[in-house]
C-alpha cells in the first residue's frame, strides 16, 4: 500500500514514514499542500495523512482539491489544534477522519490495517 505523509514538520514525516515501512508499506512525503497535490497526481497513493496547518497551501485547501480530483483516496487530517468542531469540519469536507497530535502510533497501525483489509476485499470483489 502507498501512504503519503504531508506535514511541514520533518520529525512527524519521519516517524510516520518509519512506521509505514515497518508495516511493509511504501511511504512518500510532502511538506505542504502544493507538494501533496503534485505527489497525489503523480503517485496515486492509497491513503494520505495530512496536517491541517502548513505554510503556503495548507492541508484544508489541499484536502478540497484532492477530493475534487480523487474522491476515492482517503485523506486523514492531522492537527495539533484539535477540537470536536475541527474534526467535524474536516469530515464534512471529505476527510476520512481527523487525528489530534500527538497521536498514538497504534491508531495509525489500526488505520493502515483497516485500509489494507478493505483494499484486499475490494480487489477480491473485482476478480471475475
Amino acid at each position: 500500500m502507498k501512504v503519503l505523509v504531508v506535514d511541514d514538520q520533518q520529525g512527524i514525516r519521519q516517524v510516520l514514514k518509519i512506521l509505514v515501512h515497518e508495516l511493509g508499506d511504501t511511504a512518500g512525503e510532502a511538506c505542504n499542500g502544493h507538494e501533496a497535490l503534485e505527489k497525489v497526481k503523480s503517485w496515486l497513493p492509497d491513503v494520505v495523512f495530512m496536517d491541517i496547518r502548513m505554510p503556503g497551501m495548507g492541508g484544508v485547501e489541499a484536502l478540497e482539491k484532492i477530493k475534487i480530483l480523487y474522491e476515492e483516496i482517503p485523506v486523514i487530517m492531522m492537527t495539533a489544534y484539535g477540537s470536536d468542531g475541527v474534526h467535524d469540519d474536516m469530515k464534512k469536507m471529505g476527510a476520512a477522519m481527523c487525528l489530534t497530535k500527538p497521536f498514538d502510533v497504534n491508531i495509525i497501525k489500526e488505520i493502515l490495517d483497516d485500509l489494507r483489509a478493505k483494499k484486499r476485499y475490494n480487489s477480491k470483489e473485482n476478480v471475475v
